[in-house]
């Protein structure tokens, strides 16, 4: 083929791709999934954390070309401290880069969960999700007749009259009670405060309690203003950008326990073991939703 020939080959090539491809890229919709418990779970601490998640959060808003990033959540809560820094993290970033967040809930975005939520400009959810929970929870247990009944003399010697606050193996103390029932209230009304920042005038004037820890059905919650509205993180994103979006999925699910023990037989039996209190205490957490 002679230069003539391939030069108008070449310019029969360029006409056959459609200019706006260049002129209107297709949009991008970066995802971050939320999975699980908040904070860390068990001794290996397998919950999300910032300090996990920051270089994918910050992945996620990295190209010029996303034009929204979607929050997929599915969390029964967990940690405030965490969940307050998560949620600032991509506040910070969207307002840096500005770029929506929009957020989509699946099963739960309950408690902590609801609080991520809360870092979007818009929330979504399926009318079966269960959405709220804005309300602060500790527990524990008890242990102090059991020992008792074993005949067990435990020893603990402090320096500060509250050092052994709310020690499982001594009965409970009403003073200590008093002192937890306040740091909660501080906490609640810090989640009151993100919640009412971000949903603001959406938020239904109703008799309803909204900050007592109840929870509702996604259909519940758009009525009374904690969701924007019904839908998937699909559907939504075709309906804003159209049928051209593309998405970029941002993943960092791994397995702590597992990176730490390795894939020995001996270290998979340590690993079953190490990883059933881990296990049992997230299980309490969803269990709380009928999860």
């Amino acid at each position: 083929m002679d230069f003539k020939n391939f030069k108008t080959c070449y310019k029969n090539f360029l006409a056959g791709i459609p200019l706006r491809r260049f002129q209107n890229p297709d949009p991008i919709v970066s995802v971050l999934r939320f999975n699980g418990i908040i904070g860390k779970v068990g001794p290996f601490g397998s919950g999300m954390t910032l300090a996990s998640l920051d270089k994918f959060i910050e992945k996620a808003f990295s190209s010029s070309r996303v034009k929204t990033v979607a929050l997929v959540i599915n969390s029964p809560g967990g940690s405030p401290v965490q969940s307050g820094m998560i949620s600032r993290r991509i506040r910070e970033l969207s307002d840096e880069k500005d770029i929506p967040v929009i957020a989509f809930a699946e099963d739960v975005a309950a408690s902590g969960g609801y609080w991520l939520a809360c870092s979007a400009n818009e929330i979504y959810a399926d009318e079966n999700s269960l959405i709220g929970s804005i309300g602060v929870i500790s527990s524990g247990f008890g242990f102090n007749q059991a020992i008792e009944r074993l005949g067990i003399e435990r020893r603990v010697h402090t320096v500060g009259k509250k050092k052994g606050m709310m020690d499982p193996f001594q009965p409970e103390n009403q003073e200590d009670i008093k002192i937890l029932k306040g740091i909660q209230k501080e906490i609640h009304e810090s989640f009151k405060k993100r919640v009412l920042e971000s949903r603001g005038e959406k938020l239904l004037k109703t008799k309803i309690p909204l900050f007592e820890g109840e929870i509702w059905t996604g259909k519940r919650a758009e009525a009374l203003g904690l969701v924007d509205g019904i839908g998937d993180m699909r559907s939504v994103m075709r309906k804003i950008h159209g049928d051209r979006v593309k998405y970029r999925f941002i993943s960092f699910r791994s397995n702590p326990i597992k990176r730490v023990f390795g894939g020995s037989n001996e270290s998979k039996e340590r690993m079953k073991i190490l990883s059933a209190f881990s296990v049992l205490e997230e299980w309490a957490v969803w269990k709380r939703f009928g999860l």
